[in-house]
């Protein structure tokens, strides 16, 4: 049974950088860049989001010859349906906290 998904600072901060460029596919460099997560918080958590359905995952020929193909991830319509929930709910849990 698949573990549900995961709120965590780290998987929001992911799923955040995947909803800016939702159609895109993305190499977990880039993604580690931009989130700044390591690779030993990153990968587990891309295996995982795939493993749930809210990633899907692809390998992509390298742009050059000589280099390795590379794993590239984009979002799925349940991984951007999440995303969007994470976003409201950030925006609102943010605008609770300014009227308090």
């Amino acid at each position: 049974m698949p573990r549900k998904p995961n709120n965590s600072r780290q998987a929001r901060a992911l799923l955040a950088a995947l909803l800016e460029r939702s159609g895109t596919w993305r190499h977990g460099y880039d993604l580690s860049k931009e989130t700044g997560l390591s690779s030993g918080t990153l990968y587990p958590l891309l295996m995982r989001l795939s493993e749930q359905g809210l990633l899907e995952e692809r390998w992509q020929q390298a742009e050059r010859p000589g280099l390795p193909p590379r794993h590239v991830y984009r979002l799925t319509a349940s991984g951007r349906a999440l995303a969007r929930e994470q976003e409201l709910a950030a925006i609102a849990a943010e605008r609770a906290g300014a009227l308090a």
